[in-house]
C-alpha cells in the first residue's frame, strides 16, 4: 500500500507551468463580474419609526393591494407624493431596490424601480429639470409606464433604400415582423424572432433599428449578467437582448407582444411578496401581523392594523371585536362572508 506521504503534489495555476519556447504567455478567461444578488433592506430601529404614521399607512395599503391583486388583476396604485422626507425615507428603506429599473422618455418622463418585493414598483414622474412631480407606488405584473409604450404609431415599411446592397436579411425580417404585428392585433398571439441564429450583417441591424425606431421605454434587468428591453415606435414590438456577466451579447431577439415576459412579475412572485412584506413589517409594527380577514365575495381585506375609518372603526380592532352592524365596505356583505386571509 502506498504511503500518503509519498504521493507527489503537483501545483497548478498561474506561473506553475513552464514558459513556452516561443515566448507566448498563457491567458486566463476573465471571471464574471457585476453579478446582482439580493440584499435585504436596511431598516432603522423600531423606536425610530413609531411616529411615522404616513409610512405605516403606505405599507398597510401595500399589504391590502398585494392581497387584492391576484383576484382582480387590475393594477393597484397609491400616490406617495405628499410624504415628508422622514416617511419617504422609511418607505424607501423598506422597499429597497430589486432587479428591474425602467426609464420612460416620451411626452412625459419617468423612472421606475422594482422593489425587493417582485411586482411592487415605484415610479417617479419628472419635469424637464428632473424634479419629482409625482411619486407612485404600484402593484402589478408590469408598471403602467411600460404599457404606455403600446401607444406607438409607426408602421413597418419593408422597402429597400439606397444602402440596400449591404443588406442580407433585414428586408425579409421586416416582412415577417409586419405580418406578426398584424396577426397580434387580431389574435393576441405573441411571436419571437431570434436574431442570434440568423446571418445578419451590421448593416442589417442598423437598418432594422432605423426602420423600427427607438421607443420611450428602456428597461434593464440585473441578475447573473443583464437583460435589456427596449421599446420601438411600432406598437407591441420590442428589442430584447441578453448579456452574460462579462457584458457579451448572447441572445438578441425581436418580440411581438404587449409587454415582454422578462419584465413581468409572475403571479406566484406576487403571492410571495405579500408573505415577505408581512415579515418585513412585523419587527417595526408588530400589530401589522394581526389576523386579517378577507371577503370571499369581493376580496376586500379587513386589516386590524388599519381598522375601517369610514365606519369609525379604530385601528387595532380585531375582526372578532367588530360591531354586529359592520358590513363589507366594498360589496355590503355581512361578516359571515369573511374568512382569515390565506385560509
Amino acid at each position: 500500500m502506498m504511503d500518503i506521504g509519498s504521493i507527489p503534489v503537483r501545483v497548478i495555476g498561474p506561473r506553475s507551468q513552464p514558459e513556452e519556447h516561443d515566448g507566448q504567455v498563457l491567458s486566463y478567461i476573465d471571471m464574471p463580474s457585476e453579478m446582482w444578488s439580493y440584499r435585504p433592506p436596511e431598516l432603522p430601529e423600531p423606536d425610530a419609526v413609531q411616529n411615522l404614521a404616513a409610512a405605516r399607512d403606505a405599507m398597510q395599503w401595500l399589504q391590502q393591494a398585494l392581497a387584492r391583486y391576484p383576484h382582480c388583476a387590475a393594477p393597484q396604485l397609491a400616490n406617495l407624493t405628499a410624504l415628508d422626507d422622514d416617511n419617504r425615507g422609511l418607505v424607501n428603506q423598506i422597499l429597497g431596490e430589486g432587479e428591474v429599473a425602467i426609464s420612460f422618455n416620451g411626452e412625459l418622463r419617468a423612472r421606475t424601480q422594482e422593489a425587493v418585493l417582485a411586482g411592487v414598483w415605484r415610479t417617479l414622474y419628472l419635469d424637464d429639470a428632473d424634479r419629482i412631480i409625482a411619486d407612485i407606488l404600484e402593484v402589478a405584473d408590469a408598471p403602467h409606464v411600460v404599457r404606455m409604450a403600446a401607444a406607438g404609431k409607426r408602421e413597418i415599411v419593408a422597402r429597400p433604400g439606397d444602402d440596400s446592397a449591404d443588406l442580407m436579411n433585414a428586408l425579409s425580417l421586416l416582412v415577417e415582423l409586419r405580418s406578426h404585428v398584424q396577426d397580434y392585433e387580431l389574435s393576441g398571439k405573441p411571436h419571437v424572432i431570434n436574431l442570434t441564429l440568423l446571418p445578419l450583417s451590421d448593416a442589417d441591424l442598423v437598418f432594422l433599428d432605423e426602420q423600427l425606431g427607438r421607443g420611450p421605454v428602456d428597461t434593464l434587468s440585473r441578475a447573473y449578467g443583464k437583460c435589456q428591453v427596449i421599446s420601438t415606435q411600432v406598437p407591441n414590438v420590442w428589442w430584447v437582448r441578453f448579456y452574460n456577466s462579462m457584458n457579451t451579447l448572447i441572445l438578441n431577439t425581436l418580440e411581438v407582444i404587449d409587454v415582454p415576459a422578462v419584465i413581468c412579475a409572475a403571479p406566484e412572485d406576487l403571492q410571495d411578496s405579500a408573505q415577505r412584506l408581512a415579515g418585513l413589517l412585523t419587527p417595526y409594527w408588530p400589530d401589522t401581523n394581526a389576523t386579517r380577514y378577507e371577503c370571499r365575495i369581493c376580496w376586500y381585506l379587513y386589516d386590524p392594523a388599519a381598522g375601517d375609518p369610514l365606519e369609525q372603526i379604530p385601528a387595532g380592532t380585531e375582526f372578532r371585536d367588530l360591531p354586529e352592524h359592520w358590513r363589507c365596505p366594498q360589496c355590503d356583505a355581512g361578516q359571515f362572508a369573511f374568512l382569515p386571509a390565506g385560509a
